[in-house]
């Protein structure tokens, strides 16, 4: 964890942009890279065209500094993805094995001595349970009901997922 504050140290001229400032800026791809390039050249070859508040080594160390933050952001970016996907593994990891405590600790083997804990883990990982479907009377005339499958109404929405998939925590 020395490192980012260290390379924070080894890169003063770091410099946080608000969102009209980033805006307003150009952003250089490839294709412009290769425009300052051509350009740096160019004012090499010809100083005197530069005006005299800048000088060919302005133009140089400008686009040098912009190559190395380049190389810079390009492996941090990988890093960060790294990092970002190590994150989702390990965490999945630790929850599947917390899945895996709660089980057993609902097990008929557990005993009485987990049930607070059962309890306990239950409050965030159980479902809540739904309330059973009520039987809709026959109609008076006799007419026969019709079947849930060919019902026009709706269905109905409910906060937890339906029995045939595993429950899932509540946020």
């Amino acid at each position: 964890m020395t490192a980012i504050p260290t390379s924070r140290q080894n890169l003063p001229f770091l410099t946080d942009l608000k969102t009209t400032g980033r805006k307003s800026l150009s952003k250089l791809g490839d294709k412009t890279h290769a425009f300052v390039k051509k350009a740096v050249d160019i004012a090499a070859q010809h100083p005197q065209i530069l005006p005299a508040s800048h000088s060919v080594d302005d133009i140089r160390n400008s686009a040098q500094l912009f190559q190395s933050i380049s190389t810079i952001r390009l492996a941090l970016e990988q890093l960060n993805n790294q990092v970002n996907d190590t994150t989702i593994k390990v965490g999945n990891e630790a929850y599947t094995l917390a899945r895996a405590v709660y089980a057993a600790t609902k097990s008929p083997l557990a005993g009485p001595n987990l049930a607070t804990a059962a309890d306990n883990l239950g409050k965030r990982y159980g479902r809540k349970t739904r309330p059973a479907k009520s039987e809709t009377p026959a109609p008076a005339n006799g007419a026969p009901q019709p079947s849930s499958a060919s019902s026009t109404a709706p269905p109905a929405t409910h906060s937890t997922p339906p029995a045939s998939t595993p429950p899932q925590p509540h946020a």
